[in-house]
């Protein structure tokens, strides 16, 4: 049995804390689904209450840690390490609406800049996805370990928006080369889960752009972790600043950043 450090203990209580109301709510989201006025404002609610949950819990545990929350203004911390909390505390929101039950809290820990703890918690199947550096990543109380998958066509890869709209121009045309390849390329409504489950060996790959540091944090520690390998979508390590993350293997991740390269020259070539 894995044991959980006092900063671990701090982040998964919060977590739990948390998921208390967002499980109430998330019932009486489903029984919604058929009203004309539908869920969304109390979906709102919901996502309020967790946010103050968690800054409650935080705050009260390490006083002095900065916070960074989705939808709030940076709180400036005075602890001497810089460390400061990412949080997302309802990431998934629109399954949560539609009342699919994929859906988690995610907070990450920097220290300096550098992410040194995560948790992933998915409330409806209670698994608890967390890590610390340098001491390995978990599912509840056991280790786990990313796939090991070699042929890229044996892949599951999961990604996130493919809208016509998307600001980044190639992504789509990435996510499509990607597909030729693998030909399972999947969009499960949930980065941090995303993430957690490459950690876990159920994915074994993906491809995200446009994605807010709180959706990544506690993600990058715990694949990192898991001996994954991770970077953004050019090969470099400004996951955080290009909101963007390629995640894999090392072999399979060398397979997809050559697909992309590939077709980026290639688009390259076509606009001369």
């Amino acid at each position: 049995m894995a044991t959980r450090t006092a900063i671990i203990n701090v982040m998964s209580k919060t977590c739990y804390k948390a998921s208390r109301t967002l499980l109430r709510d998330f019932g009486e989201v489903e029984q919604l689904q058929a009203s004309r006025r539908g869920p969304k404002d109390f979906v709102k609610t919901a996502n309020a209450a967790s946010h103050r949950k968690i800054s409650e819990e935080l705050i009260h545990a390490r006083p002095d840690y900065g916070l960074e929350f989705k939808g709030s203004k940076v709180i400036e911390g005075r602890d001497p390490k810089n460390r400061k909390w990412v949080v997302d505390s309802l990431n998934g929101t629109t399954n949560f609406l539609h009342g699919i039950p994929h859906w988690a809290i995610s907070i990450g820990l920097e220290e300096d800049g550098d992410l040194v703890a995560g948790t992933i918690y998915d409330p409806t199947r209670d698994e608890l996805f967390w890590a610390e550096k340098g001491v390995g990543s978990f599912l509840n109380d056991s280790r786990i370990r990313i796939s090991e998958r070699r042929d890229i066509g044996d892949c599951v890869i999961a990604t996130g928006d493919q809208s016509e709209t998307h600001p980044c121009d190639n992504f789509n045309q990435y996510v499509k080369h990607i597909y030729k390849s693998s030909g399972k390329v999947r969009n499960l409504g949930s980065t941090s889960l995303d993430l957690a489950y490459i950690a876990a060996g159920r994915l074994d790959g993906c491809l995200h752009s446009q994605t807010p540091p709180w959706e990544l944090g506690a993600g990058i520690i715990i694949i990192r972790e898991a001996g994954g390998y991770i970077t953004d979508i050019n090969g470099g390590i400004k996951m955080m600043e290009k909101e963007e993350i390629l995640a894999a293997n090392a072999r399979i991740h060398h397979r997809l950043l050559g697909l992309i390269k590939a077709k980026s020259k290639n688009n390259a070539e076509e606009n001369r």
